[in-house]
């Protein structure tokens, strides 16, 4: 009886643990991060709305011969996206989900499936995927 008293216990213990862990985990993916604010300062970095990108649903998306910005997610661009840019060139992005919040979009390395713009200013353009759309980081 004792041993069994033991492993109910133990039981009881994981089950406690393994909800905790999915609530915790539950409450990150609701976290938002904030909209970027304009420095009070004149400055040409100043964030600004945009939907100047192609998506999966525009065949520009899939040519690689097509220089342009790309973004890669569950909405398109049919909620807010505000992009922080320097010369032409996209440095950082939010983009709203269903419920208005802004999540910061993650920049990947290469503009794939562009093959062309590397060698103009600031490497040229850039893919941005939703966050909970990309690989998690190292």
């Amino acid at each position: 009886m004792r041993h069994r008293t033991r492993r109910v216990t133990r039981l009881a213990a994981t089950a406690v643990l393994t909800g905790s862990i999915v609530t915790t985990a539950g409450a990150g993916v609701a976290l938002a991060d904030s909209w970027p604010t304009p420095p009070p300062y004149p400055t040409p970095t100043a964030p600004y709305e945009t939907a100047d990108f192609l998506t999966p649903a525009d065949p520009g998306y899939w040519n690689p011969f097509v220089s342009a910005d790309r973004l890669t997610s569950p909405f398109g661009t049919s909620t807010k996206i505000v992009c922080e840019s320097f010369h032409g060139v996209k440095l950082d992005c939010w983009q709203a989900d269903l419920q208005g919040n802004p999540h910061k979009l993650v920049q990947l390395p290469l503009d794939f499936p562009g093959s062309t713009g590397a060698g103009l200013p600031g490497g040229g353009p850039g893919h941005f995927v939703y966050p909970f759309w990309s690989a998690p980081s190292a």
